[in-house]
């Protein structure tokens, strides 16, 4: 006996088991057919274990599979990438994106390019591979542009309300707030009302921008944020976005801590006759001399966390706390400034022009035929001003609760540095005002679900970090089939790894 393979009309391949006696061949058994070149091999395969059984003891080098391993082998081999997705976003961030509340936008496609912007932040064009790739949805660009258009007209204020809320749930009474500015540039050449050239934290001077305000609580949790056109000074918007946000909220006042970028007297007799407390960077080698002798005068007598205060003349106090580790960075960066100094005035890099009060260039000094040298006197003097760290604050707290509020400032800086890294809130390829508005909308959305999923592994107990969390998402996989008789689509969340099912466990518990 032997197999063959016979070609039908109809295109198919039989499968036959044949036995040839007295010159005639007849059909021992037809074991099935197919036009599946993967069918048809298992099905000869098959017919030659048939016909050729192993002597005891031994094993075919492919053993004959059963029915039930046919069938499996059969649908594995006709698998195809379209029936198989990546599911890890929806299931962790759309977890997260409902439990804050964000699925109260009646709008479908918020969630996706939300979610999106946690885990493949890039272009829109980039987010419509994405679309379709893992939600199984054709938008095209022109579409995402034309709901941008319109979230930031009808969604804005909802989705601002709901991290609010969000915010104010996890932390009760909201007693301390933090406030920064940033810059965002463009990547385009022309200004308009909004973006202009000015000013750049990104050293990207000549992109036009626009300067994004954003308030924090404790641990970073969003509270609110506002847009200023890109030449806009940022000590002028500390106050309107607070206004904004307890005209809009209902907003109790509390204590606000901002670095001294944002300390001006318009400022801070703005937070006074509005009732705000503040705690305020302050600038001590800037005040008067009397108050500057009279600091210098405590040099040598604070030990490491100790403070002291001085009345101010608007009723404020400045704070002046010493601290051990920052004494030891002040003279190591004093240090790395010389020796720069020393070396550009050795290759005579410096002119007189170069004399200013601008980082340690204050320094220099002109000797004799306007040569420029470095002044020791100087350097000497400022040595006694390491470790000391100023604050102007309005509150009653002591000179140690000052310094420890103020150091929660890292926060929002940390706000800022997820924005711009993790979810890459810039550069803005944008250029019309609306959706300008709408990417940043998308942005705050996406950091609240950041910070959520930041508080829900803390809590849990997962040691992970939120991008490490992102990448896991990107291999979490779903399959969708068919049930042959019925032909009733069928999805199955392909098992997961440890770690992702670790991840999945802290979301859903």
């Amino acid at each position: 006996m032997f197999v063959r393979k016979k070609h039908n009309k109809s295109g198919s391949v039989s499968v036959q088991i044949i036995d040839k006696k007295s010159g005639r061949y007849k059909v021992v058994q037809t074991l099935g057919s197919s036009t599946e070149i993967h069918e048809i091999e298992s099905l000869f395969l098959r017919g030659q274990q048939l016909v050729n059984p192993v002597p005891a003891g031994q094993q075919w080098l492919f053993p004959v599979k059963s029915d039930y391993e046919l069938v499996v082998t059969n649908f594995v081999a006709g698998l195809a990438n379209e029936q198989i997705r990546v599911i890890g976003p929806e299931l962790i961030f759309g977890a997260l994106f409902d439990s804050i509340g964000f699925n109260a936008i009646a709008e479908e496609l918020f969630r996706h390019v939300t979610i999106a912007r946690l885990v493949y932040p890039t272009s829109k064009v980039k987010t419509v591979d994405y679309l379709l790739r893992c939600c199984g949805l054709r938008v095209s660009v022109d579409g995402i542009y034309r709901f941008m258009d319109k979230l930031s007209d009808r969604y804005k204020e909802a989705v601002s309300a709901i991290a609010y809320r969000y915010t104010k749930q996890q932390l009760g009474n909201i007693a301390v707030v933090f406030y920064d500015m940033t810059t965002l540039y463009f990547e385009a050449e022309d200004e308009d009302d909004l973006r202009k050239i000015g000013f750049s934290k990104d050293g990207k001077f000549q992109n036009p921008q626009i300067m994004l305000g954003l308030l924090v609580g404790s641990e970073g949790l969003p509270i609110g944020y506002d847009i200023f056109e890109g030449n806009t000074f940022e000590g002028h918007t500390l106050l309107p976005v607070l206004k904004k946000i307890e005209a809009r909220y209902g907003f109790e006042k509390p204590v606000v801590v901002a670095d001294a970028g944002l300390l001006s007297v318009k400022n801070v007799e703005g937070l006074a006759q509005q009732g705000y407390r503040f705690i305020l960077g302050g600038r001590i080698k800037n005040e008067s001399e009397q108050i500057k002798a009279e600091i210098l005068t405590h040099v040598g007598k604070l030990k490491d966390g100790e403070g002291f205060e001085l009345p101010k003349p608007d009723g404020s106090r400045l704070v002046v706390t010493y601290s051990c580790k920052r004494a030891r960075k002040d003279a190591a960066n004093r240090r790395k400034g010389v020796k720069k100094l020393t070396e550009q005035i050795r290759f005579g890099r410096l002119t007189k022009q170069s004399i200013n009060n601008r980082g340690y260039n204050k320094f220099l000094t002109i000797e004799g035929n306007a040569m420029v040298a470095l002044d020791a006197q100087k350097v000497k003097a400022d040595e006694s001003w390491d470790g000391l760290k100023g604050y102007i604050t309005n509150t009653q707290l002591t000179a140690e609760e000052v310094a420890k509020n103020y150091v929660q400032l890292w926060q929002i800086e940390r706000a800022f540095r997820i924005s711009k890294t993790d979810l890459r809130v810039r550069p803005v390829h944008h250029y019309l005002r609306r959706r300008i508005e709408a990417h940043i909308c998308i942005a705050f959305a996406a950091y609240t679900i950041y910070k959520e999923l930041e508080r829900v592994l803390k809590r849990q107990g997962v040691s992970m970090s939120s991008k490490r969390a992102a990448e896991l998402t990107q291999t979490m996989y779903e399959l969708e089939y068919s049930l042959p008789d019925c032909g009733t689509k069928q999805r199955q969340l392909l098992k997961m790894n440890e770690e992702q099912q670790l991840l999945y466990n802290a979301i859903h518990q």
